[in-house]
């Protein structure tokens, strides 16, 4: 008897974990927003068991006039998943698309541009003046807290391949 409330007890944690997780990509988007995701899943699952298959993915494409598409394009789309695809996961994916970062390497790419030794760094005085000069011009106090979480190196340049992984995975000290 114990251990079957054992057993209980961990399957409701687990359900609440999984529910806190996924409460917040439910409040990244607005119920209309959410809506509109839910009928977009609803016509991608055309088996309707709740899931995102290969052959739901086949059968949209031929649906919209694409008859051969490639078995490692229909793999690399469901492995972004990493897992099964259901409502949640599929939010999730469009959540970490509309509001998320770049891909890692392509920050590394940007941030190569202004490397041209390829030392994996870039000097933190030219940076910031670009970020107060140009594009998307930063204010002087974000700069001060970009650089308040950003590894520098003896010289002071910036460590620009240790940015680009707390950008995309989180800085380790706010755990």
């Amino acid at each position: 008897m114990a251990s079957r409330k054992a057993g209980t007890r961990g399957k409701a944690a687990a359900t609440k974990q999984a529910q806190r997780g996924s409460s917040n990509v439910f409040s990244m988007f607005e119920q209309a927003q959410i809506q509109e995701f839910k009928e977009a899943f609803s016509c991608i699952d055309q088996n309707r068991d709740g899931f995102i298959c290969k052959a739901d993915l086949r059968e949209t494409y031929s649906q919209l006039g694409k008859v051969s598409v490639p078995e490692e394009e229909l793999d690399s789309m469901l492995q972004e998943g990493k897992g099964p695809i259901n409502f949640t996961v599929f939010l999730t994916l469009f959540g970490e698309k509309l509001n998320g970062t770049d891909p890692e390497e392509a920050i590394l790419s940007a941030f190569r541009m202004f490397d041209p030794s390829g030392q994996g760094v870039v000097n933190k005085d030219e940076f910031k003046q670009l970020l107060l000069t140009q594009a998307d011009k930063f204010s002087p106090a974000e700069v001060e807290q970009m650089f308040a979480l950003t590894p520098m190196d003896l010289a002071g340049n910036i460590d620009y391949k240790s940015l680009c992984y707390i950008i995309t995975h989180g800085d380790e000290k706010e755990d």
